[in-house]
């Protein structure tokens, strides 16, 4: 037998699978990012839950209402991937008994401050005693069955795009973990980065309506894990020629001695889209992303080799799985 921290949450998870019976007909098999039941008309109702736990997701200088803002953000950062529009939240909150009143104004002001931010609202949800905080948030959406974009679909020669910069979140928490210094202009995004993530829901809406896009996922367990995800769902492999380095990252590594590329690589809670998309159709997805003013950048293409190397300068080296995973991690 093995403890829960030897096994790690994917394996946890397998295990849980393996005693489910499946629902007929799912539409969306287990393993992607929300769960979905079929409500007529060639329509989808999308369900996706999260939880955020005091001890491994809330950092040193996190506020209780950005906490709280975070646990909404997470789950809808989830659903851009997706590309489907929230509707409703349930949140199901446990709380220590050392809590004070204004503690749980302050959660409850980052609950209603998080999905009023996505055009949603919070309807209901449970309270429960608790040793640690817990923040649990369900999400309802509604969406085309053919718009909904799965991890599973990439195909080789799609070319591998994301959204944004990565590996601000990954120094952002050095900096608030390890007390790591640097000049106050880099030090407030990379710590924003941390403390106010933001999630890509309208340019996961506006992918979807393109017909562009063949599989995709967020990056909140940071870019190489997710780029392993998308190939095991999709039994592909990529190329990966550049990675999206931050220029405050880039900053903070030279000062701290740290190798940018890690950071960027195997950070996490970025909550930027990682997608592959058809070639044709590549100046349609970048242009519905720039129309919202976010960049749409390429940075590989997908191969018939199920691996992932990162190709820089003629070198090739191996993308290992690395990244954020429950139980076998400490803290965030």
């Amino acid at each position: 037998m093995k403890t829960i921290q030897e096994l790690g949450e994917k394996k946890v998870i397998e295990i849980i699978l393996k005693c489910l019976e499946h629902m007929p007909n799912m539409p969306i098999p287990f393993g992607d990012d929300a769960s979905a039941v079929e409500v007529g008309d060639g329509k989808l109702a999308v369900i996706k839950t999260d939880m955020l736990v005091g001890e491994t997701d809330v950092p040193s200088g996190m506020s209780l209402r950005q906490a709280s803002r975070k646990a909404v953000v997470m789950n809808i950062s989830d659903l851009a991937a997706k590309g489907v529009r929230p509707i409703a939240a349930l949140s199901s909150i446990g709380l220590p008994r050392s809590f004070t009143d204004e503690d749980i104004k302050q959660i409850g002001l980052g609950l209603n401050e998080g999905a009023r931010e996505y055009d949603t609202y919070i309807i209901g949800g449970d309270t429960n005693e608790a040793s640690d905080l817990i923040i649990s948030c369900s999400l309802l959406g509604l969406c085309e069955k053919y718009t909904f974009m799965r991890r599973s679909g990439a195909k080789p020669g799609d070319i591998v795009a994301v959204t944004g910069y990565f590996g601000k979140t990954a120094s952002g928490l050095k900096i608030l973990l390890e007390g790591l210094s640097i000049p106050e202009k880099v030090r407030r995004p990379l710590i924003e980065a941390v403390l106010m993530p933001k999630a890509r829901l309208k340019e996961g809406l506006a992918l979807a309506k393109t017909g562009a896009i063949t599989a995709s996922i967020d990056s909140s367990d940071g870019l190489a894990w997710s780029l392993h995800e998308l190939k095991e769902a999709s039994g592909v492999g990529f190329s990966i020629r550049d990675v999206p380095v931050a220029p405050e990252v880039v900053e903070f590594a030279e000062e701290n001695d740290l190798d940018p590329l890690e950071l960027s690589l195997y950070g996490g809670e970025e909550y930027e889209l990682i997608l592959t998309v058809k070639p044709k159709l590549w100046e349609t997805a970048k242009k519905a992303v720039g129309d919202l003013g976010t960049s749409l950048t390429r940075i590989g293409v997908v191969t018939s080799e199920k691996s992932i190397y990162l190709r820089i300068d003629e070198k090739t080296k191996p993308i290992e799985r690395r990244g954020w995973e429950h139980f076998k991690m400490r803290t965030r």
